[in-house]
């Protein structure tokens, strides 16, 4: 992709392996709560340009599924898991029997979304702190379909957008022989993204 920033060897296998062990630690505590068995891993693991981030999803104008919180502690900013509306319907689904086959999402299935998305943040988060020593705790999740780009502008909001780059976990889970694609995105504020880098070994992005 064009601009996207390209991680040294290195810091794109650590980046890679701290999401599999968060993805790891997620598919256990989804296992055990919903008493069947589910795997995830982590392809890839990136870092795009602000204004490139809306293609990772098939455009500005695309509907996405998404489960936004906060982050607080040492590093601040915003984390969410998006999905096409098509990958999201079919995560509550097979998940959850009888949600996710209409035209729309139930209240439950927001909530069973929402649960998904809670889950994963706080071990993606927990597999960070573990490596970086920073302490990064999410807020209760929001949930919520709209276009990409309006879903990826509240993280963007009063803001200097400039040079600011997202950490991408592409997410693939796999539950009853189907698999659902998914995007982690973490937006550390302008001032946050220097410490989160330098804590993971990244240099200045140039």
């Amino acid at each position: 992709m064009a601009g996207t920033y390209q991680l040294e060897t290195q810091a794109a296998d650590i980046l890679r392996e701290l999401g599999n062990i968060g993805a790891g630690h997620a598919a256990t505590a989804l296992s055990e709560l919903l008493h069947t068995p589910i795997a995830m891993r982590v392809p890839q693991v990136e870092l795009i340009p602000q204004d490139e981030i809306s293609s990772v999803l098939g455009g500005p104008e695309s509907l996405v599924a998404c489960v936004f919180l906060q982050v607080m502690g040492d590093v601040e900013g915003t984390m969410f898991f998006v999905q096409s509306m098509a990958s999201a319907k079919q995560l509550i689904s097979s998940i959850w029997d009888g949600e996710g086959q209409g035209d729309g999402i139930s209240e439950i299935g927001w909530s069973a979304l929402g649960e998904v998305g809670n889950i994963l943040a706080a071990n993606y988060l927990s597999a960070l702190m573990d490596f970086t020593h920073l302490r990064m705790l999410p807020s209760v999740p929001l949930v919520a379909v709209d276009m990409a780009q309006a879903i990826l502008s509240i993280a963007f909001q009063d803001e200097r957008t400039e040079g600011r780059y997202a950490l991408v976990i592409h997410t693939a889970v796999h539950h009853r022989d189907e698999q659902e694609d998914a995007h982690f995105f973490l937006f550390p504020t302008p001032s946050a993204q220097d410490v989160l880098l330098r804590a993971l070994g990244i240099g200045g992005i140039v």
